[in-house]
């Protein structure tokens, strides 16, 4: 009986030889059949599809482990990731480097072998037909899915990346590098900046020191009427036209302090140098000769802070919002008191302040919320603010020579908000344009034991148009350009500027 076993199971093994060899060749043939029913357009966008999911995937690598590389440095050790690096649990044998996505970075998508149909992996069979290389099933997967019958169906290859999920293409459940890009979106270098210029602090960052320089102009004309009008309709006397040029330069240093990955504050001290040019007609009586003078200030404007917080982290389907809470102190030369003085003795006309502020002279509250959408390379921002100003008593109010009006003021409290686009046409390069609306009511005075009354003219709205382009030098230092255009007589001619954040 042992004898006949041990003969015929040679033979049960000579005899299944040839029953494989026809199901692999069998199984060839369907599948050279199923690629040659496909279109070369259809693989080639296949095959684009797939370069492109694997540069955004090599993208975010690179940014995640920078910022990793950054974290584990500022605690003084290597980076988690790095090879040969035991875990922290002692009892286990093997290393980081050995547990693919245990260092939180995603795991990289399937090499092309996987991915498209038809495709080989090195070392495999090609030759068909149509000139496409062809990975045939692996012998340990199951029943292909689909009509592809490729690699994308079958199990991982030897080498290939564990819990990628090769059936991204065929409608199944997305792999865990995609899950984790749906749920914290990537940015690029140049979307990082528009974030920290237009929206808000860079929360994963300890320390930024951002100092910047800027320029406002204005330029005003006004017409002087110096005489009285007789018989209801004709004007005797001068016609003057005042102009009013002035120059406010303001260097500021704004240090920012992360406290929690949500929660941020900042204090910006500025200094301002003001300069301004009054030029009039009158000169030695004569209407049409004209004079002028200038005035220079300059001291630290008014100190402000705030605090931030991050309500939502932007995902794939909701924004990142932030709200924040600023105080600014009348750190800054009040303009109440100023006394306005003749500045040339052969000109009555020609009067202007002896000096300029460089403050508004009150505390103030404000609270904002801001809103912001990356669509790679596009990024939309805006948002919505409102500050209170405070009620002040001033000692002197009034801008006579040897008069003194003591008296409570209330500025009006200001609404501003505004949006923008910005672009990255570059991973270290993006450009902005935003508009912003700020309107403030009537100012009200109050003098010792009376009732508030409205300042004629106080009312403002100011609209500005507002152009920006960043580029980041390195991982630390921005730069960002600004121009600003006023579209409202009450808004700045311009404003240009430049700004440094360093970030560590």
């Amino acid at each position: 009986m042992n004898t006949m076993y041990k003969t015929a199971a040679p033979r049960l093994t000579l005899a299944a030889i040839p029953a494989a060899v026809l199901l692999f060749t069998l199984a060839q043939t369907a599948h050279a059949q199923a690629l040659q029913n496909q279109s070369v357009d259809d693989r080639l966008n296949t095959l684009m599809r797939v370069v492109d999911q694997q540069q955004r995937q090599i993208q975010s690598l690179e940014r995640q482990v920078t910022n990793l590389e950054m974290a584990q440095r500022g605690r003084g050790m290597p980076g988690a990731g790095a090879p040969g690096v035991a875990t922290p649990d002692a009892a286990s044998a093997t290393s980081v480097a050995e547990q693919p996505g245990a260092d939180g970075l995603p795991v990289p998508l399937p090499p092309l072998a996987q991915a498209l149909p038809g495709a080989t992996a090195p070392g495999s069979l090609t030759g068909t037909a149509t000139g496409v290389p062809v990975n045939p099933p692996s012998p340990d997967s199951g029943p292909t899915t689909g009509a592809t019958g490729s690699a994308a169906a079958s199990g991982p290859q030897q080498g290939a990346p564990v819990g990628v999920n090769a059936g991204a293409n065929t409608g199944e459940s997305p792999t865990v590098g995609e899950t984790q890009k749906s749920a914290a979106p990537t940015r690029t270098e140049a979307e990082e900046a528009v974030v920290q210029r237009e929206h808000a602090p860079l929360f994963d960052h300890k320390l930024t020191l951002d100092w910047g320089i800027s320029d406002t102009y204005y330029d005003r004309r006004q017409l002087q009427l110096s005489g009285f009008l007789a018989l209801d309709a004709i004007f005797l006397g001068n016609i003057n036209l005042g102009e009013t040029k002035s120059h406010q330069i303001m260097a500021d240093l704004d240090t920012r302090y992360g406290l929690t990955d949500r929660m941020s504050i900042d204090v910006d001290v500025p200094y301002i140098y003001r300069h301004s040019s009054f030029i009039v007609g009158g000169a030695g009586g004569a209407a049409n000769s004209l004079s002028d003078a200038s005035v220079n200030s300059n001291a630290i404007g008014d100190v402000n802070f705030g605090i931030y917080y991050q309500f939502l982290k932007e995902t794939n389907n909701l924004p990142d919002v932030v709200g924040s809470l600023r105080v600014k102190t009348p750190t800054g030369t009040s303009p109440f008191g100023i006394k306005v003085q003749q500045l040339t003795p052969d000109n009555t006309n020609l009067v202007a302040p002896s000096k300029l502020p460089t403050g508004t002279g009150f505390w103030n509250v404000t609270a904002g919320l801001s809103v912001l959408k990356t669509y790679d390379p596009v990024v939309l921002f805006g948002s919505l603010s409102y500050t209170y100003n405070i009620s002040r008593s001033f000692a002197d109010i009034s801008s006579v020579v040897g008069q003194t009006q003591p008296a409570q003021v209330k500025l009006g409290d200001i609404i501003q908000f505004g949006g923008g686009v910005a672009l990255a046409f570059s991973d270290k390069d993006s450009a902005s344009i935003s508009y912003t609306m700020a309107i403030e009511p009537q100012s009200k005075t109050k003098a010792p034991g009376g009732s508030w009354t409205g300042v004629p003219g106080s009312e403002t709205t100011a609209s500005v148009l507002n152009f920006g382009l960043n580029h980041v030098i390195n991982k630390h230092l921005t730069i960002n350009g600004a121009v600003s255009v006023g579209l409202t007589p009450d808004a700045p001619n311009f404003v240009v500027g430049v700004r440094f954040p360093y970030t560590f």
